[in-house]
C-alpha cells in the first residue's frame, strides 16, 4: 500500500487559520457507510446520536509548549517542548539545528540545550535543563511565557486568543503539545442536551506528541513506525463498551486520538504503565504506537467525529480505515468543492 494513494491537492485559502466565533457553528458533513452524504451545522450533531449510544471524548489538555531562548550570541532559538523527561527539570525538547549550550529563556532564566543518542532508537533527542530554577515553578513559567503549539500549517504566529481557542471545552489533564482538534466543535451546552437526550458521554486522556503528526517518509504504508504516546483508560469503561455493543447501540469516538486510544488497548497494541507514584486503581495506563491504517479491523469504536486531515497523514489513513479510502476521498472532493475548511480550526465530519 503506497502512502502516494492517499494523496490529494487543497487549495491553500480552505486551510483555517482561526476557529469561527462559535465552535458549535462549524459545518458538519455527515458521511454513511452506505456513502449517503449530508451538509449540516455541528449543532445539528445531537440528531444522529441516540440514547444508549456511547460517545468517547479525549480530555487531554494543551499546555503553551512553545517557548522562545536566546543565545549568548544573541541569536534565537525556538524551542517546543515535547515531555518532561522526568529527571532533574530536564524536558525532551525539538529545535531547528545542532546549537549545544546555554540559553536564555522567560525573564532571563538559564537553561542548556544538548543533543544525545536515544537509549530506544538509533535517533538523536534533543533536551534542555532549566537551571536554577524550582520544578514546581517552571509549569508556572510556560503558562505565562510560552505559547500554544500551532502547526505550521496554520500560517500564522499563535496569540493569546489560542489559549482558549486551541483547547476542547472539557480539557482536563495537561499533557498535550496538539489539541484534539474534533473536540474543539463541542460547546458545554451541546454536550448538555447530548446527554439529556440519553448518550452516554465517557473521557479517555491520550496525551498527544509527535507521533501523531509525524510524517511518514516512506513509500510503503507499513514500514512506517508511530512514536507511541501516553493514555489512560477506567476499567469500567472497558466494560460500558462491551455492554453498549451488546445492546445494539454505538460507540463513537471523537477524535482519531480517542480511536487510538481504545483501539491501542483492545487490540493489546501497548505497554503497560506502572509507577508507584501514580494511583493506578481503576485504570489502565500504558504507552501505545498503534497505526490505523486500511485493513484495520476495529474492535470497540464503530462511528468516529472527526475533522478534515492532512494529505498522506496518518489521521487520514485512519478515517480511510474506518470508513473506506473511496468513500472518504469522495466526501473529500465534495467538501473542497462546498468550501469546508480544513485541518486544526476547519470543518467537522461524522462517520456513521
Amino acid at each position: 500500500m503506497l502512502i502516494d494513494d492517499f494523496n490529494f491537492n487543497l487549495p491553500k485559502n480552505l486551510i483555517a487559520s482561526r476557529p469561527i466565533k462559535d465552535r458549535d457553528h462549524s459545518k458538519l458533513l455527515v458521511l454513511h457507510r452506505d456513502g449517503k452524504i449530508e451538509h449540516r451545522f455541528f449543532f445539528n450533531i445531537i440528531e444522529y446520536l441516540n440514547s444508549g449510544d456511547l460517545l468517547i471524548i479525549n480530555d487531554t489538555k494543551v499546555f503553551p509548549a512553545r517557548i522562545s531562548g536566546k543565545k549568548p550570541s544573541g541569536g534565537c532559538l525556538d524551542i517546543l517542548l515535547i515531555k518532561n523527561a522526568h529527571r532533574d527539570n530536564i524536558w525532551e525538547v525539538l529545535y531547528r539545528g545542532k546549537y549545544e549550550g546555554e540559553i536564555h529563556l522567560f525573564d532571563d532564566r538559564k537553561g542548556f540545550v544538548w543533543i544525545e543518542n536515544s537509549e530506544d532508537t538509533c535517533k538523536k533527542k534533543k533536551f534542555l535543563k532549566f537551571i536554577d530554577i524550582h520544578a514546581e515553578e517552571i509549569n508556572q513559567l510556560i503558562w505565562q511565557y510560552g505559547n500554544m503549539p500551532l502547526p505550521k500549517y496554520v500560517g500564522r504566529a499563535p496569540d493569546r486568543e489560542d489559549i482558549y481557542s486551541y483547547q476542547t471545552v472539557y480539557a482536563k489533564k495537561v499533557g498535550s503539545i496538539a489539541a484534539p482538534t474534533a473536540g474543539l466543535h463541542f460547546t458545554e451546552s451541546l454536550l448538555k442536551n447530548i446527554e439529556q437526550k440519553g448518550v452516554l458521554i465517557r473521557t479517555v486522556t491520550l496525551h498527544i506528541g509527535v507521533g501523531t503528526f509525524k510524517p511518514i517518509r516512506v513509500k510503503t504504508i507499513q514500514e512506517h513506525e508511530m512514536d507511541a504516546e501516553f493514555f489512560e483508560i477506567e476499567t469500567s469503561l472497558i466494560e460500558e463498551i462491551k455492554k453498549v455493543k451488546d445492546g445494539g447501540k454505538r460507540v463513537v469516538a471523537v477524535g482519531t486520538t480517542s480511536t487510538r486510544a481504545i483501539e491501542g488497548y483492545l487490540s493489546g497494541n501497548y505497554v503497560k504503565f506502572d509507577n508507584l507514584s501514580k494511583d493506578l486503581s481503576g485504570k489502565v495506563c500504558g504507552y501505545t504506537n498503534i497505526f490505523i491504517y486500511p485493513g484495520y479491523k476495529f474492535i470497540g469504536v464503530e462511528g468516529l467525529i472527526t475533522n478534515f486531515h492532512l494529505p498522506r497523514s496518518t489521521p487520514l489513513l485512519l478515517v480511510c480505515a474506518l470508513a473506506g479510502k473511496d468513500r472518504i476521498f469522495k466526501a473529500y472532493e465534495e467538501a473542497i468543492s462546498l468550501n469546508y475548511r480544513f485541518f486544526s480550526y476547519g470543518d467537522a465530519m461524522l462517520i456513521l
